[in-house]
């Protein structure tokens, strides 16, 4: 019986080895496929997420802005009275 216990724990060793050779090449593999995306991105010229927070906040000022000018137009036109139409103020724009 002991020849067999042998085999058993050579088996079993040999298990162990294939397994964690097996682990050392889906590591290897997981950090190859990490590198080829990394660079791909790299290479694509993708905006960070760094990048887009700055540009959002940007929108949203721009965007208040552009809200209070649209207010203050509507509020000139409006004290003009009817004589100042949107055709005139298109007129003055383009001449200048």
């Amino acid at each position: 019986m002991p020849p067999s216990n042998r085999l058993f724990d050579d088996l079993a060793r040999l298990m162990t080895d294939a397994a964690g050779a097996a682990q050392g090449v889906r590591r290897e593999a997981e950090t190859v496929v990490r590198a080829q995306a990394e660079r791909l991105i790299r290479d694509l010229d993708v905006a960070s997420r760094e990048e887009v927070d700055v540009l959002r906040d940007l929108v949203t000022s721009l965007r208040t802005q552009n809200e209070a000018l649209a207010a203050r137009v509507a509020a000139l036109e409006a004290k003009a009275g009817p004589s100042a139409s949107p055709a005139g103020a298109a007129g003055l724009s383009e001449g200048a």
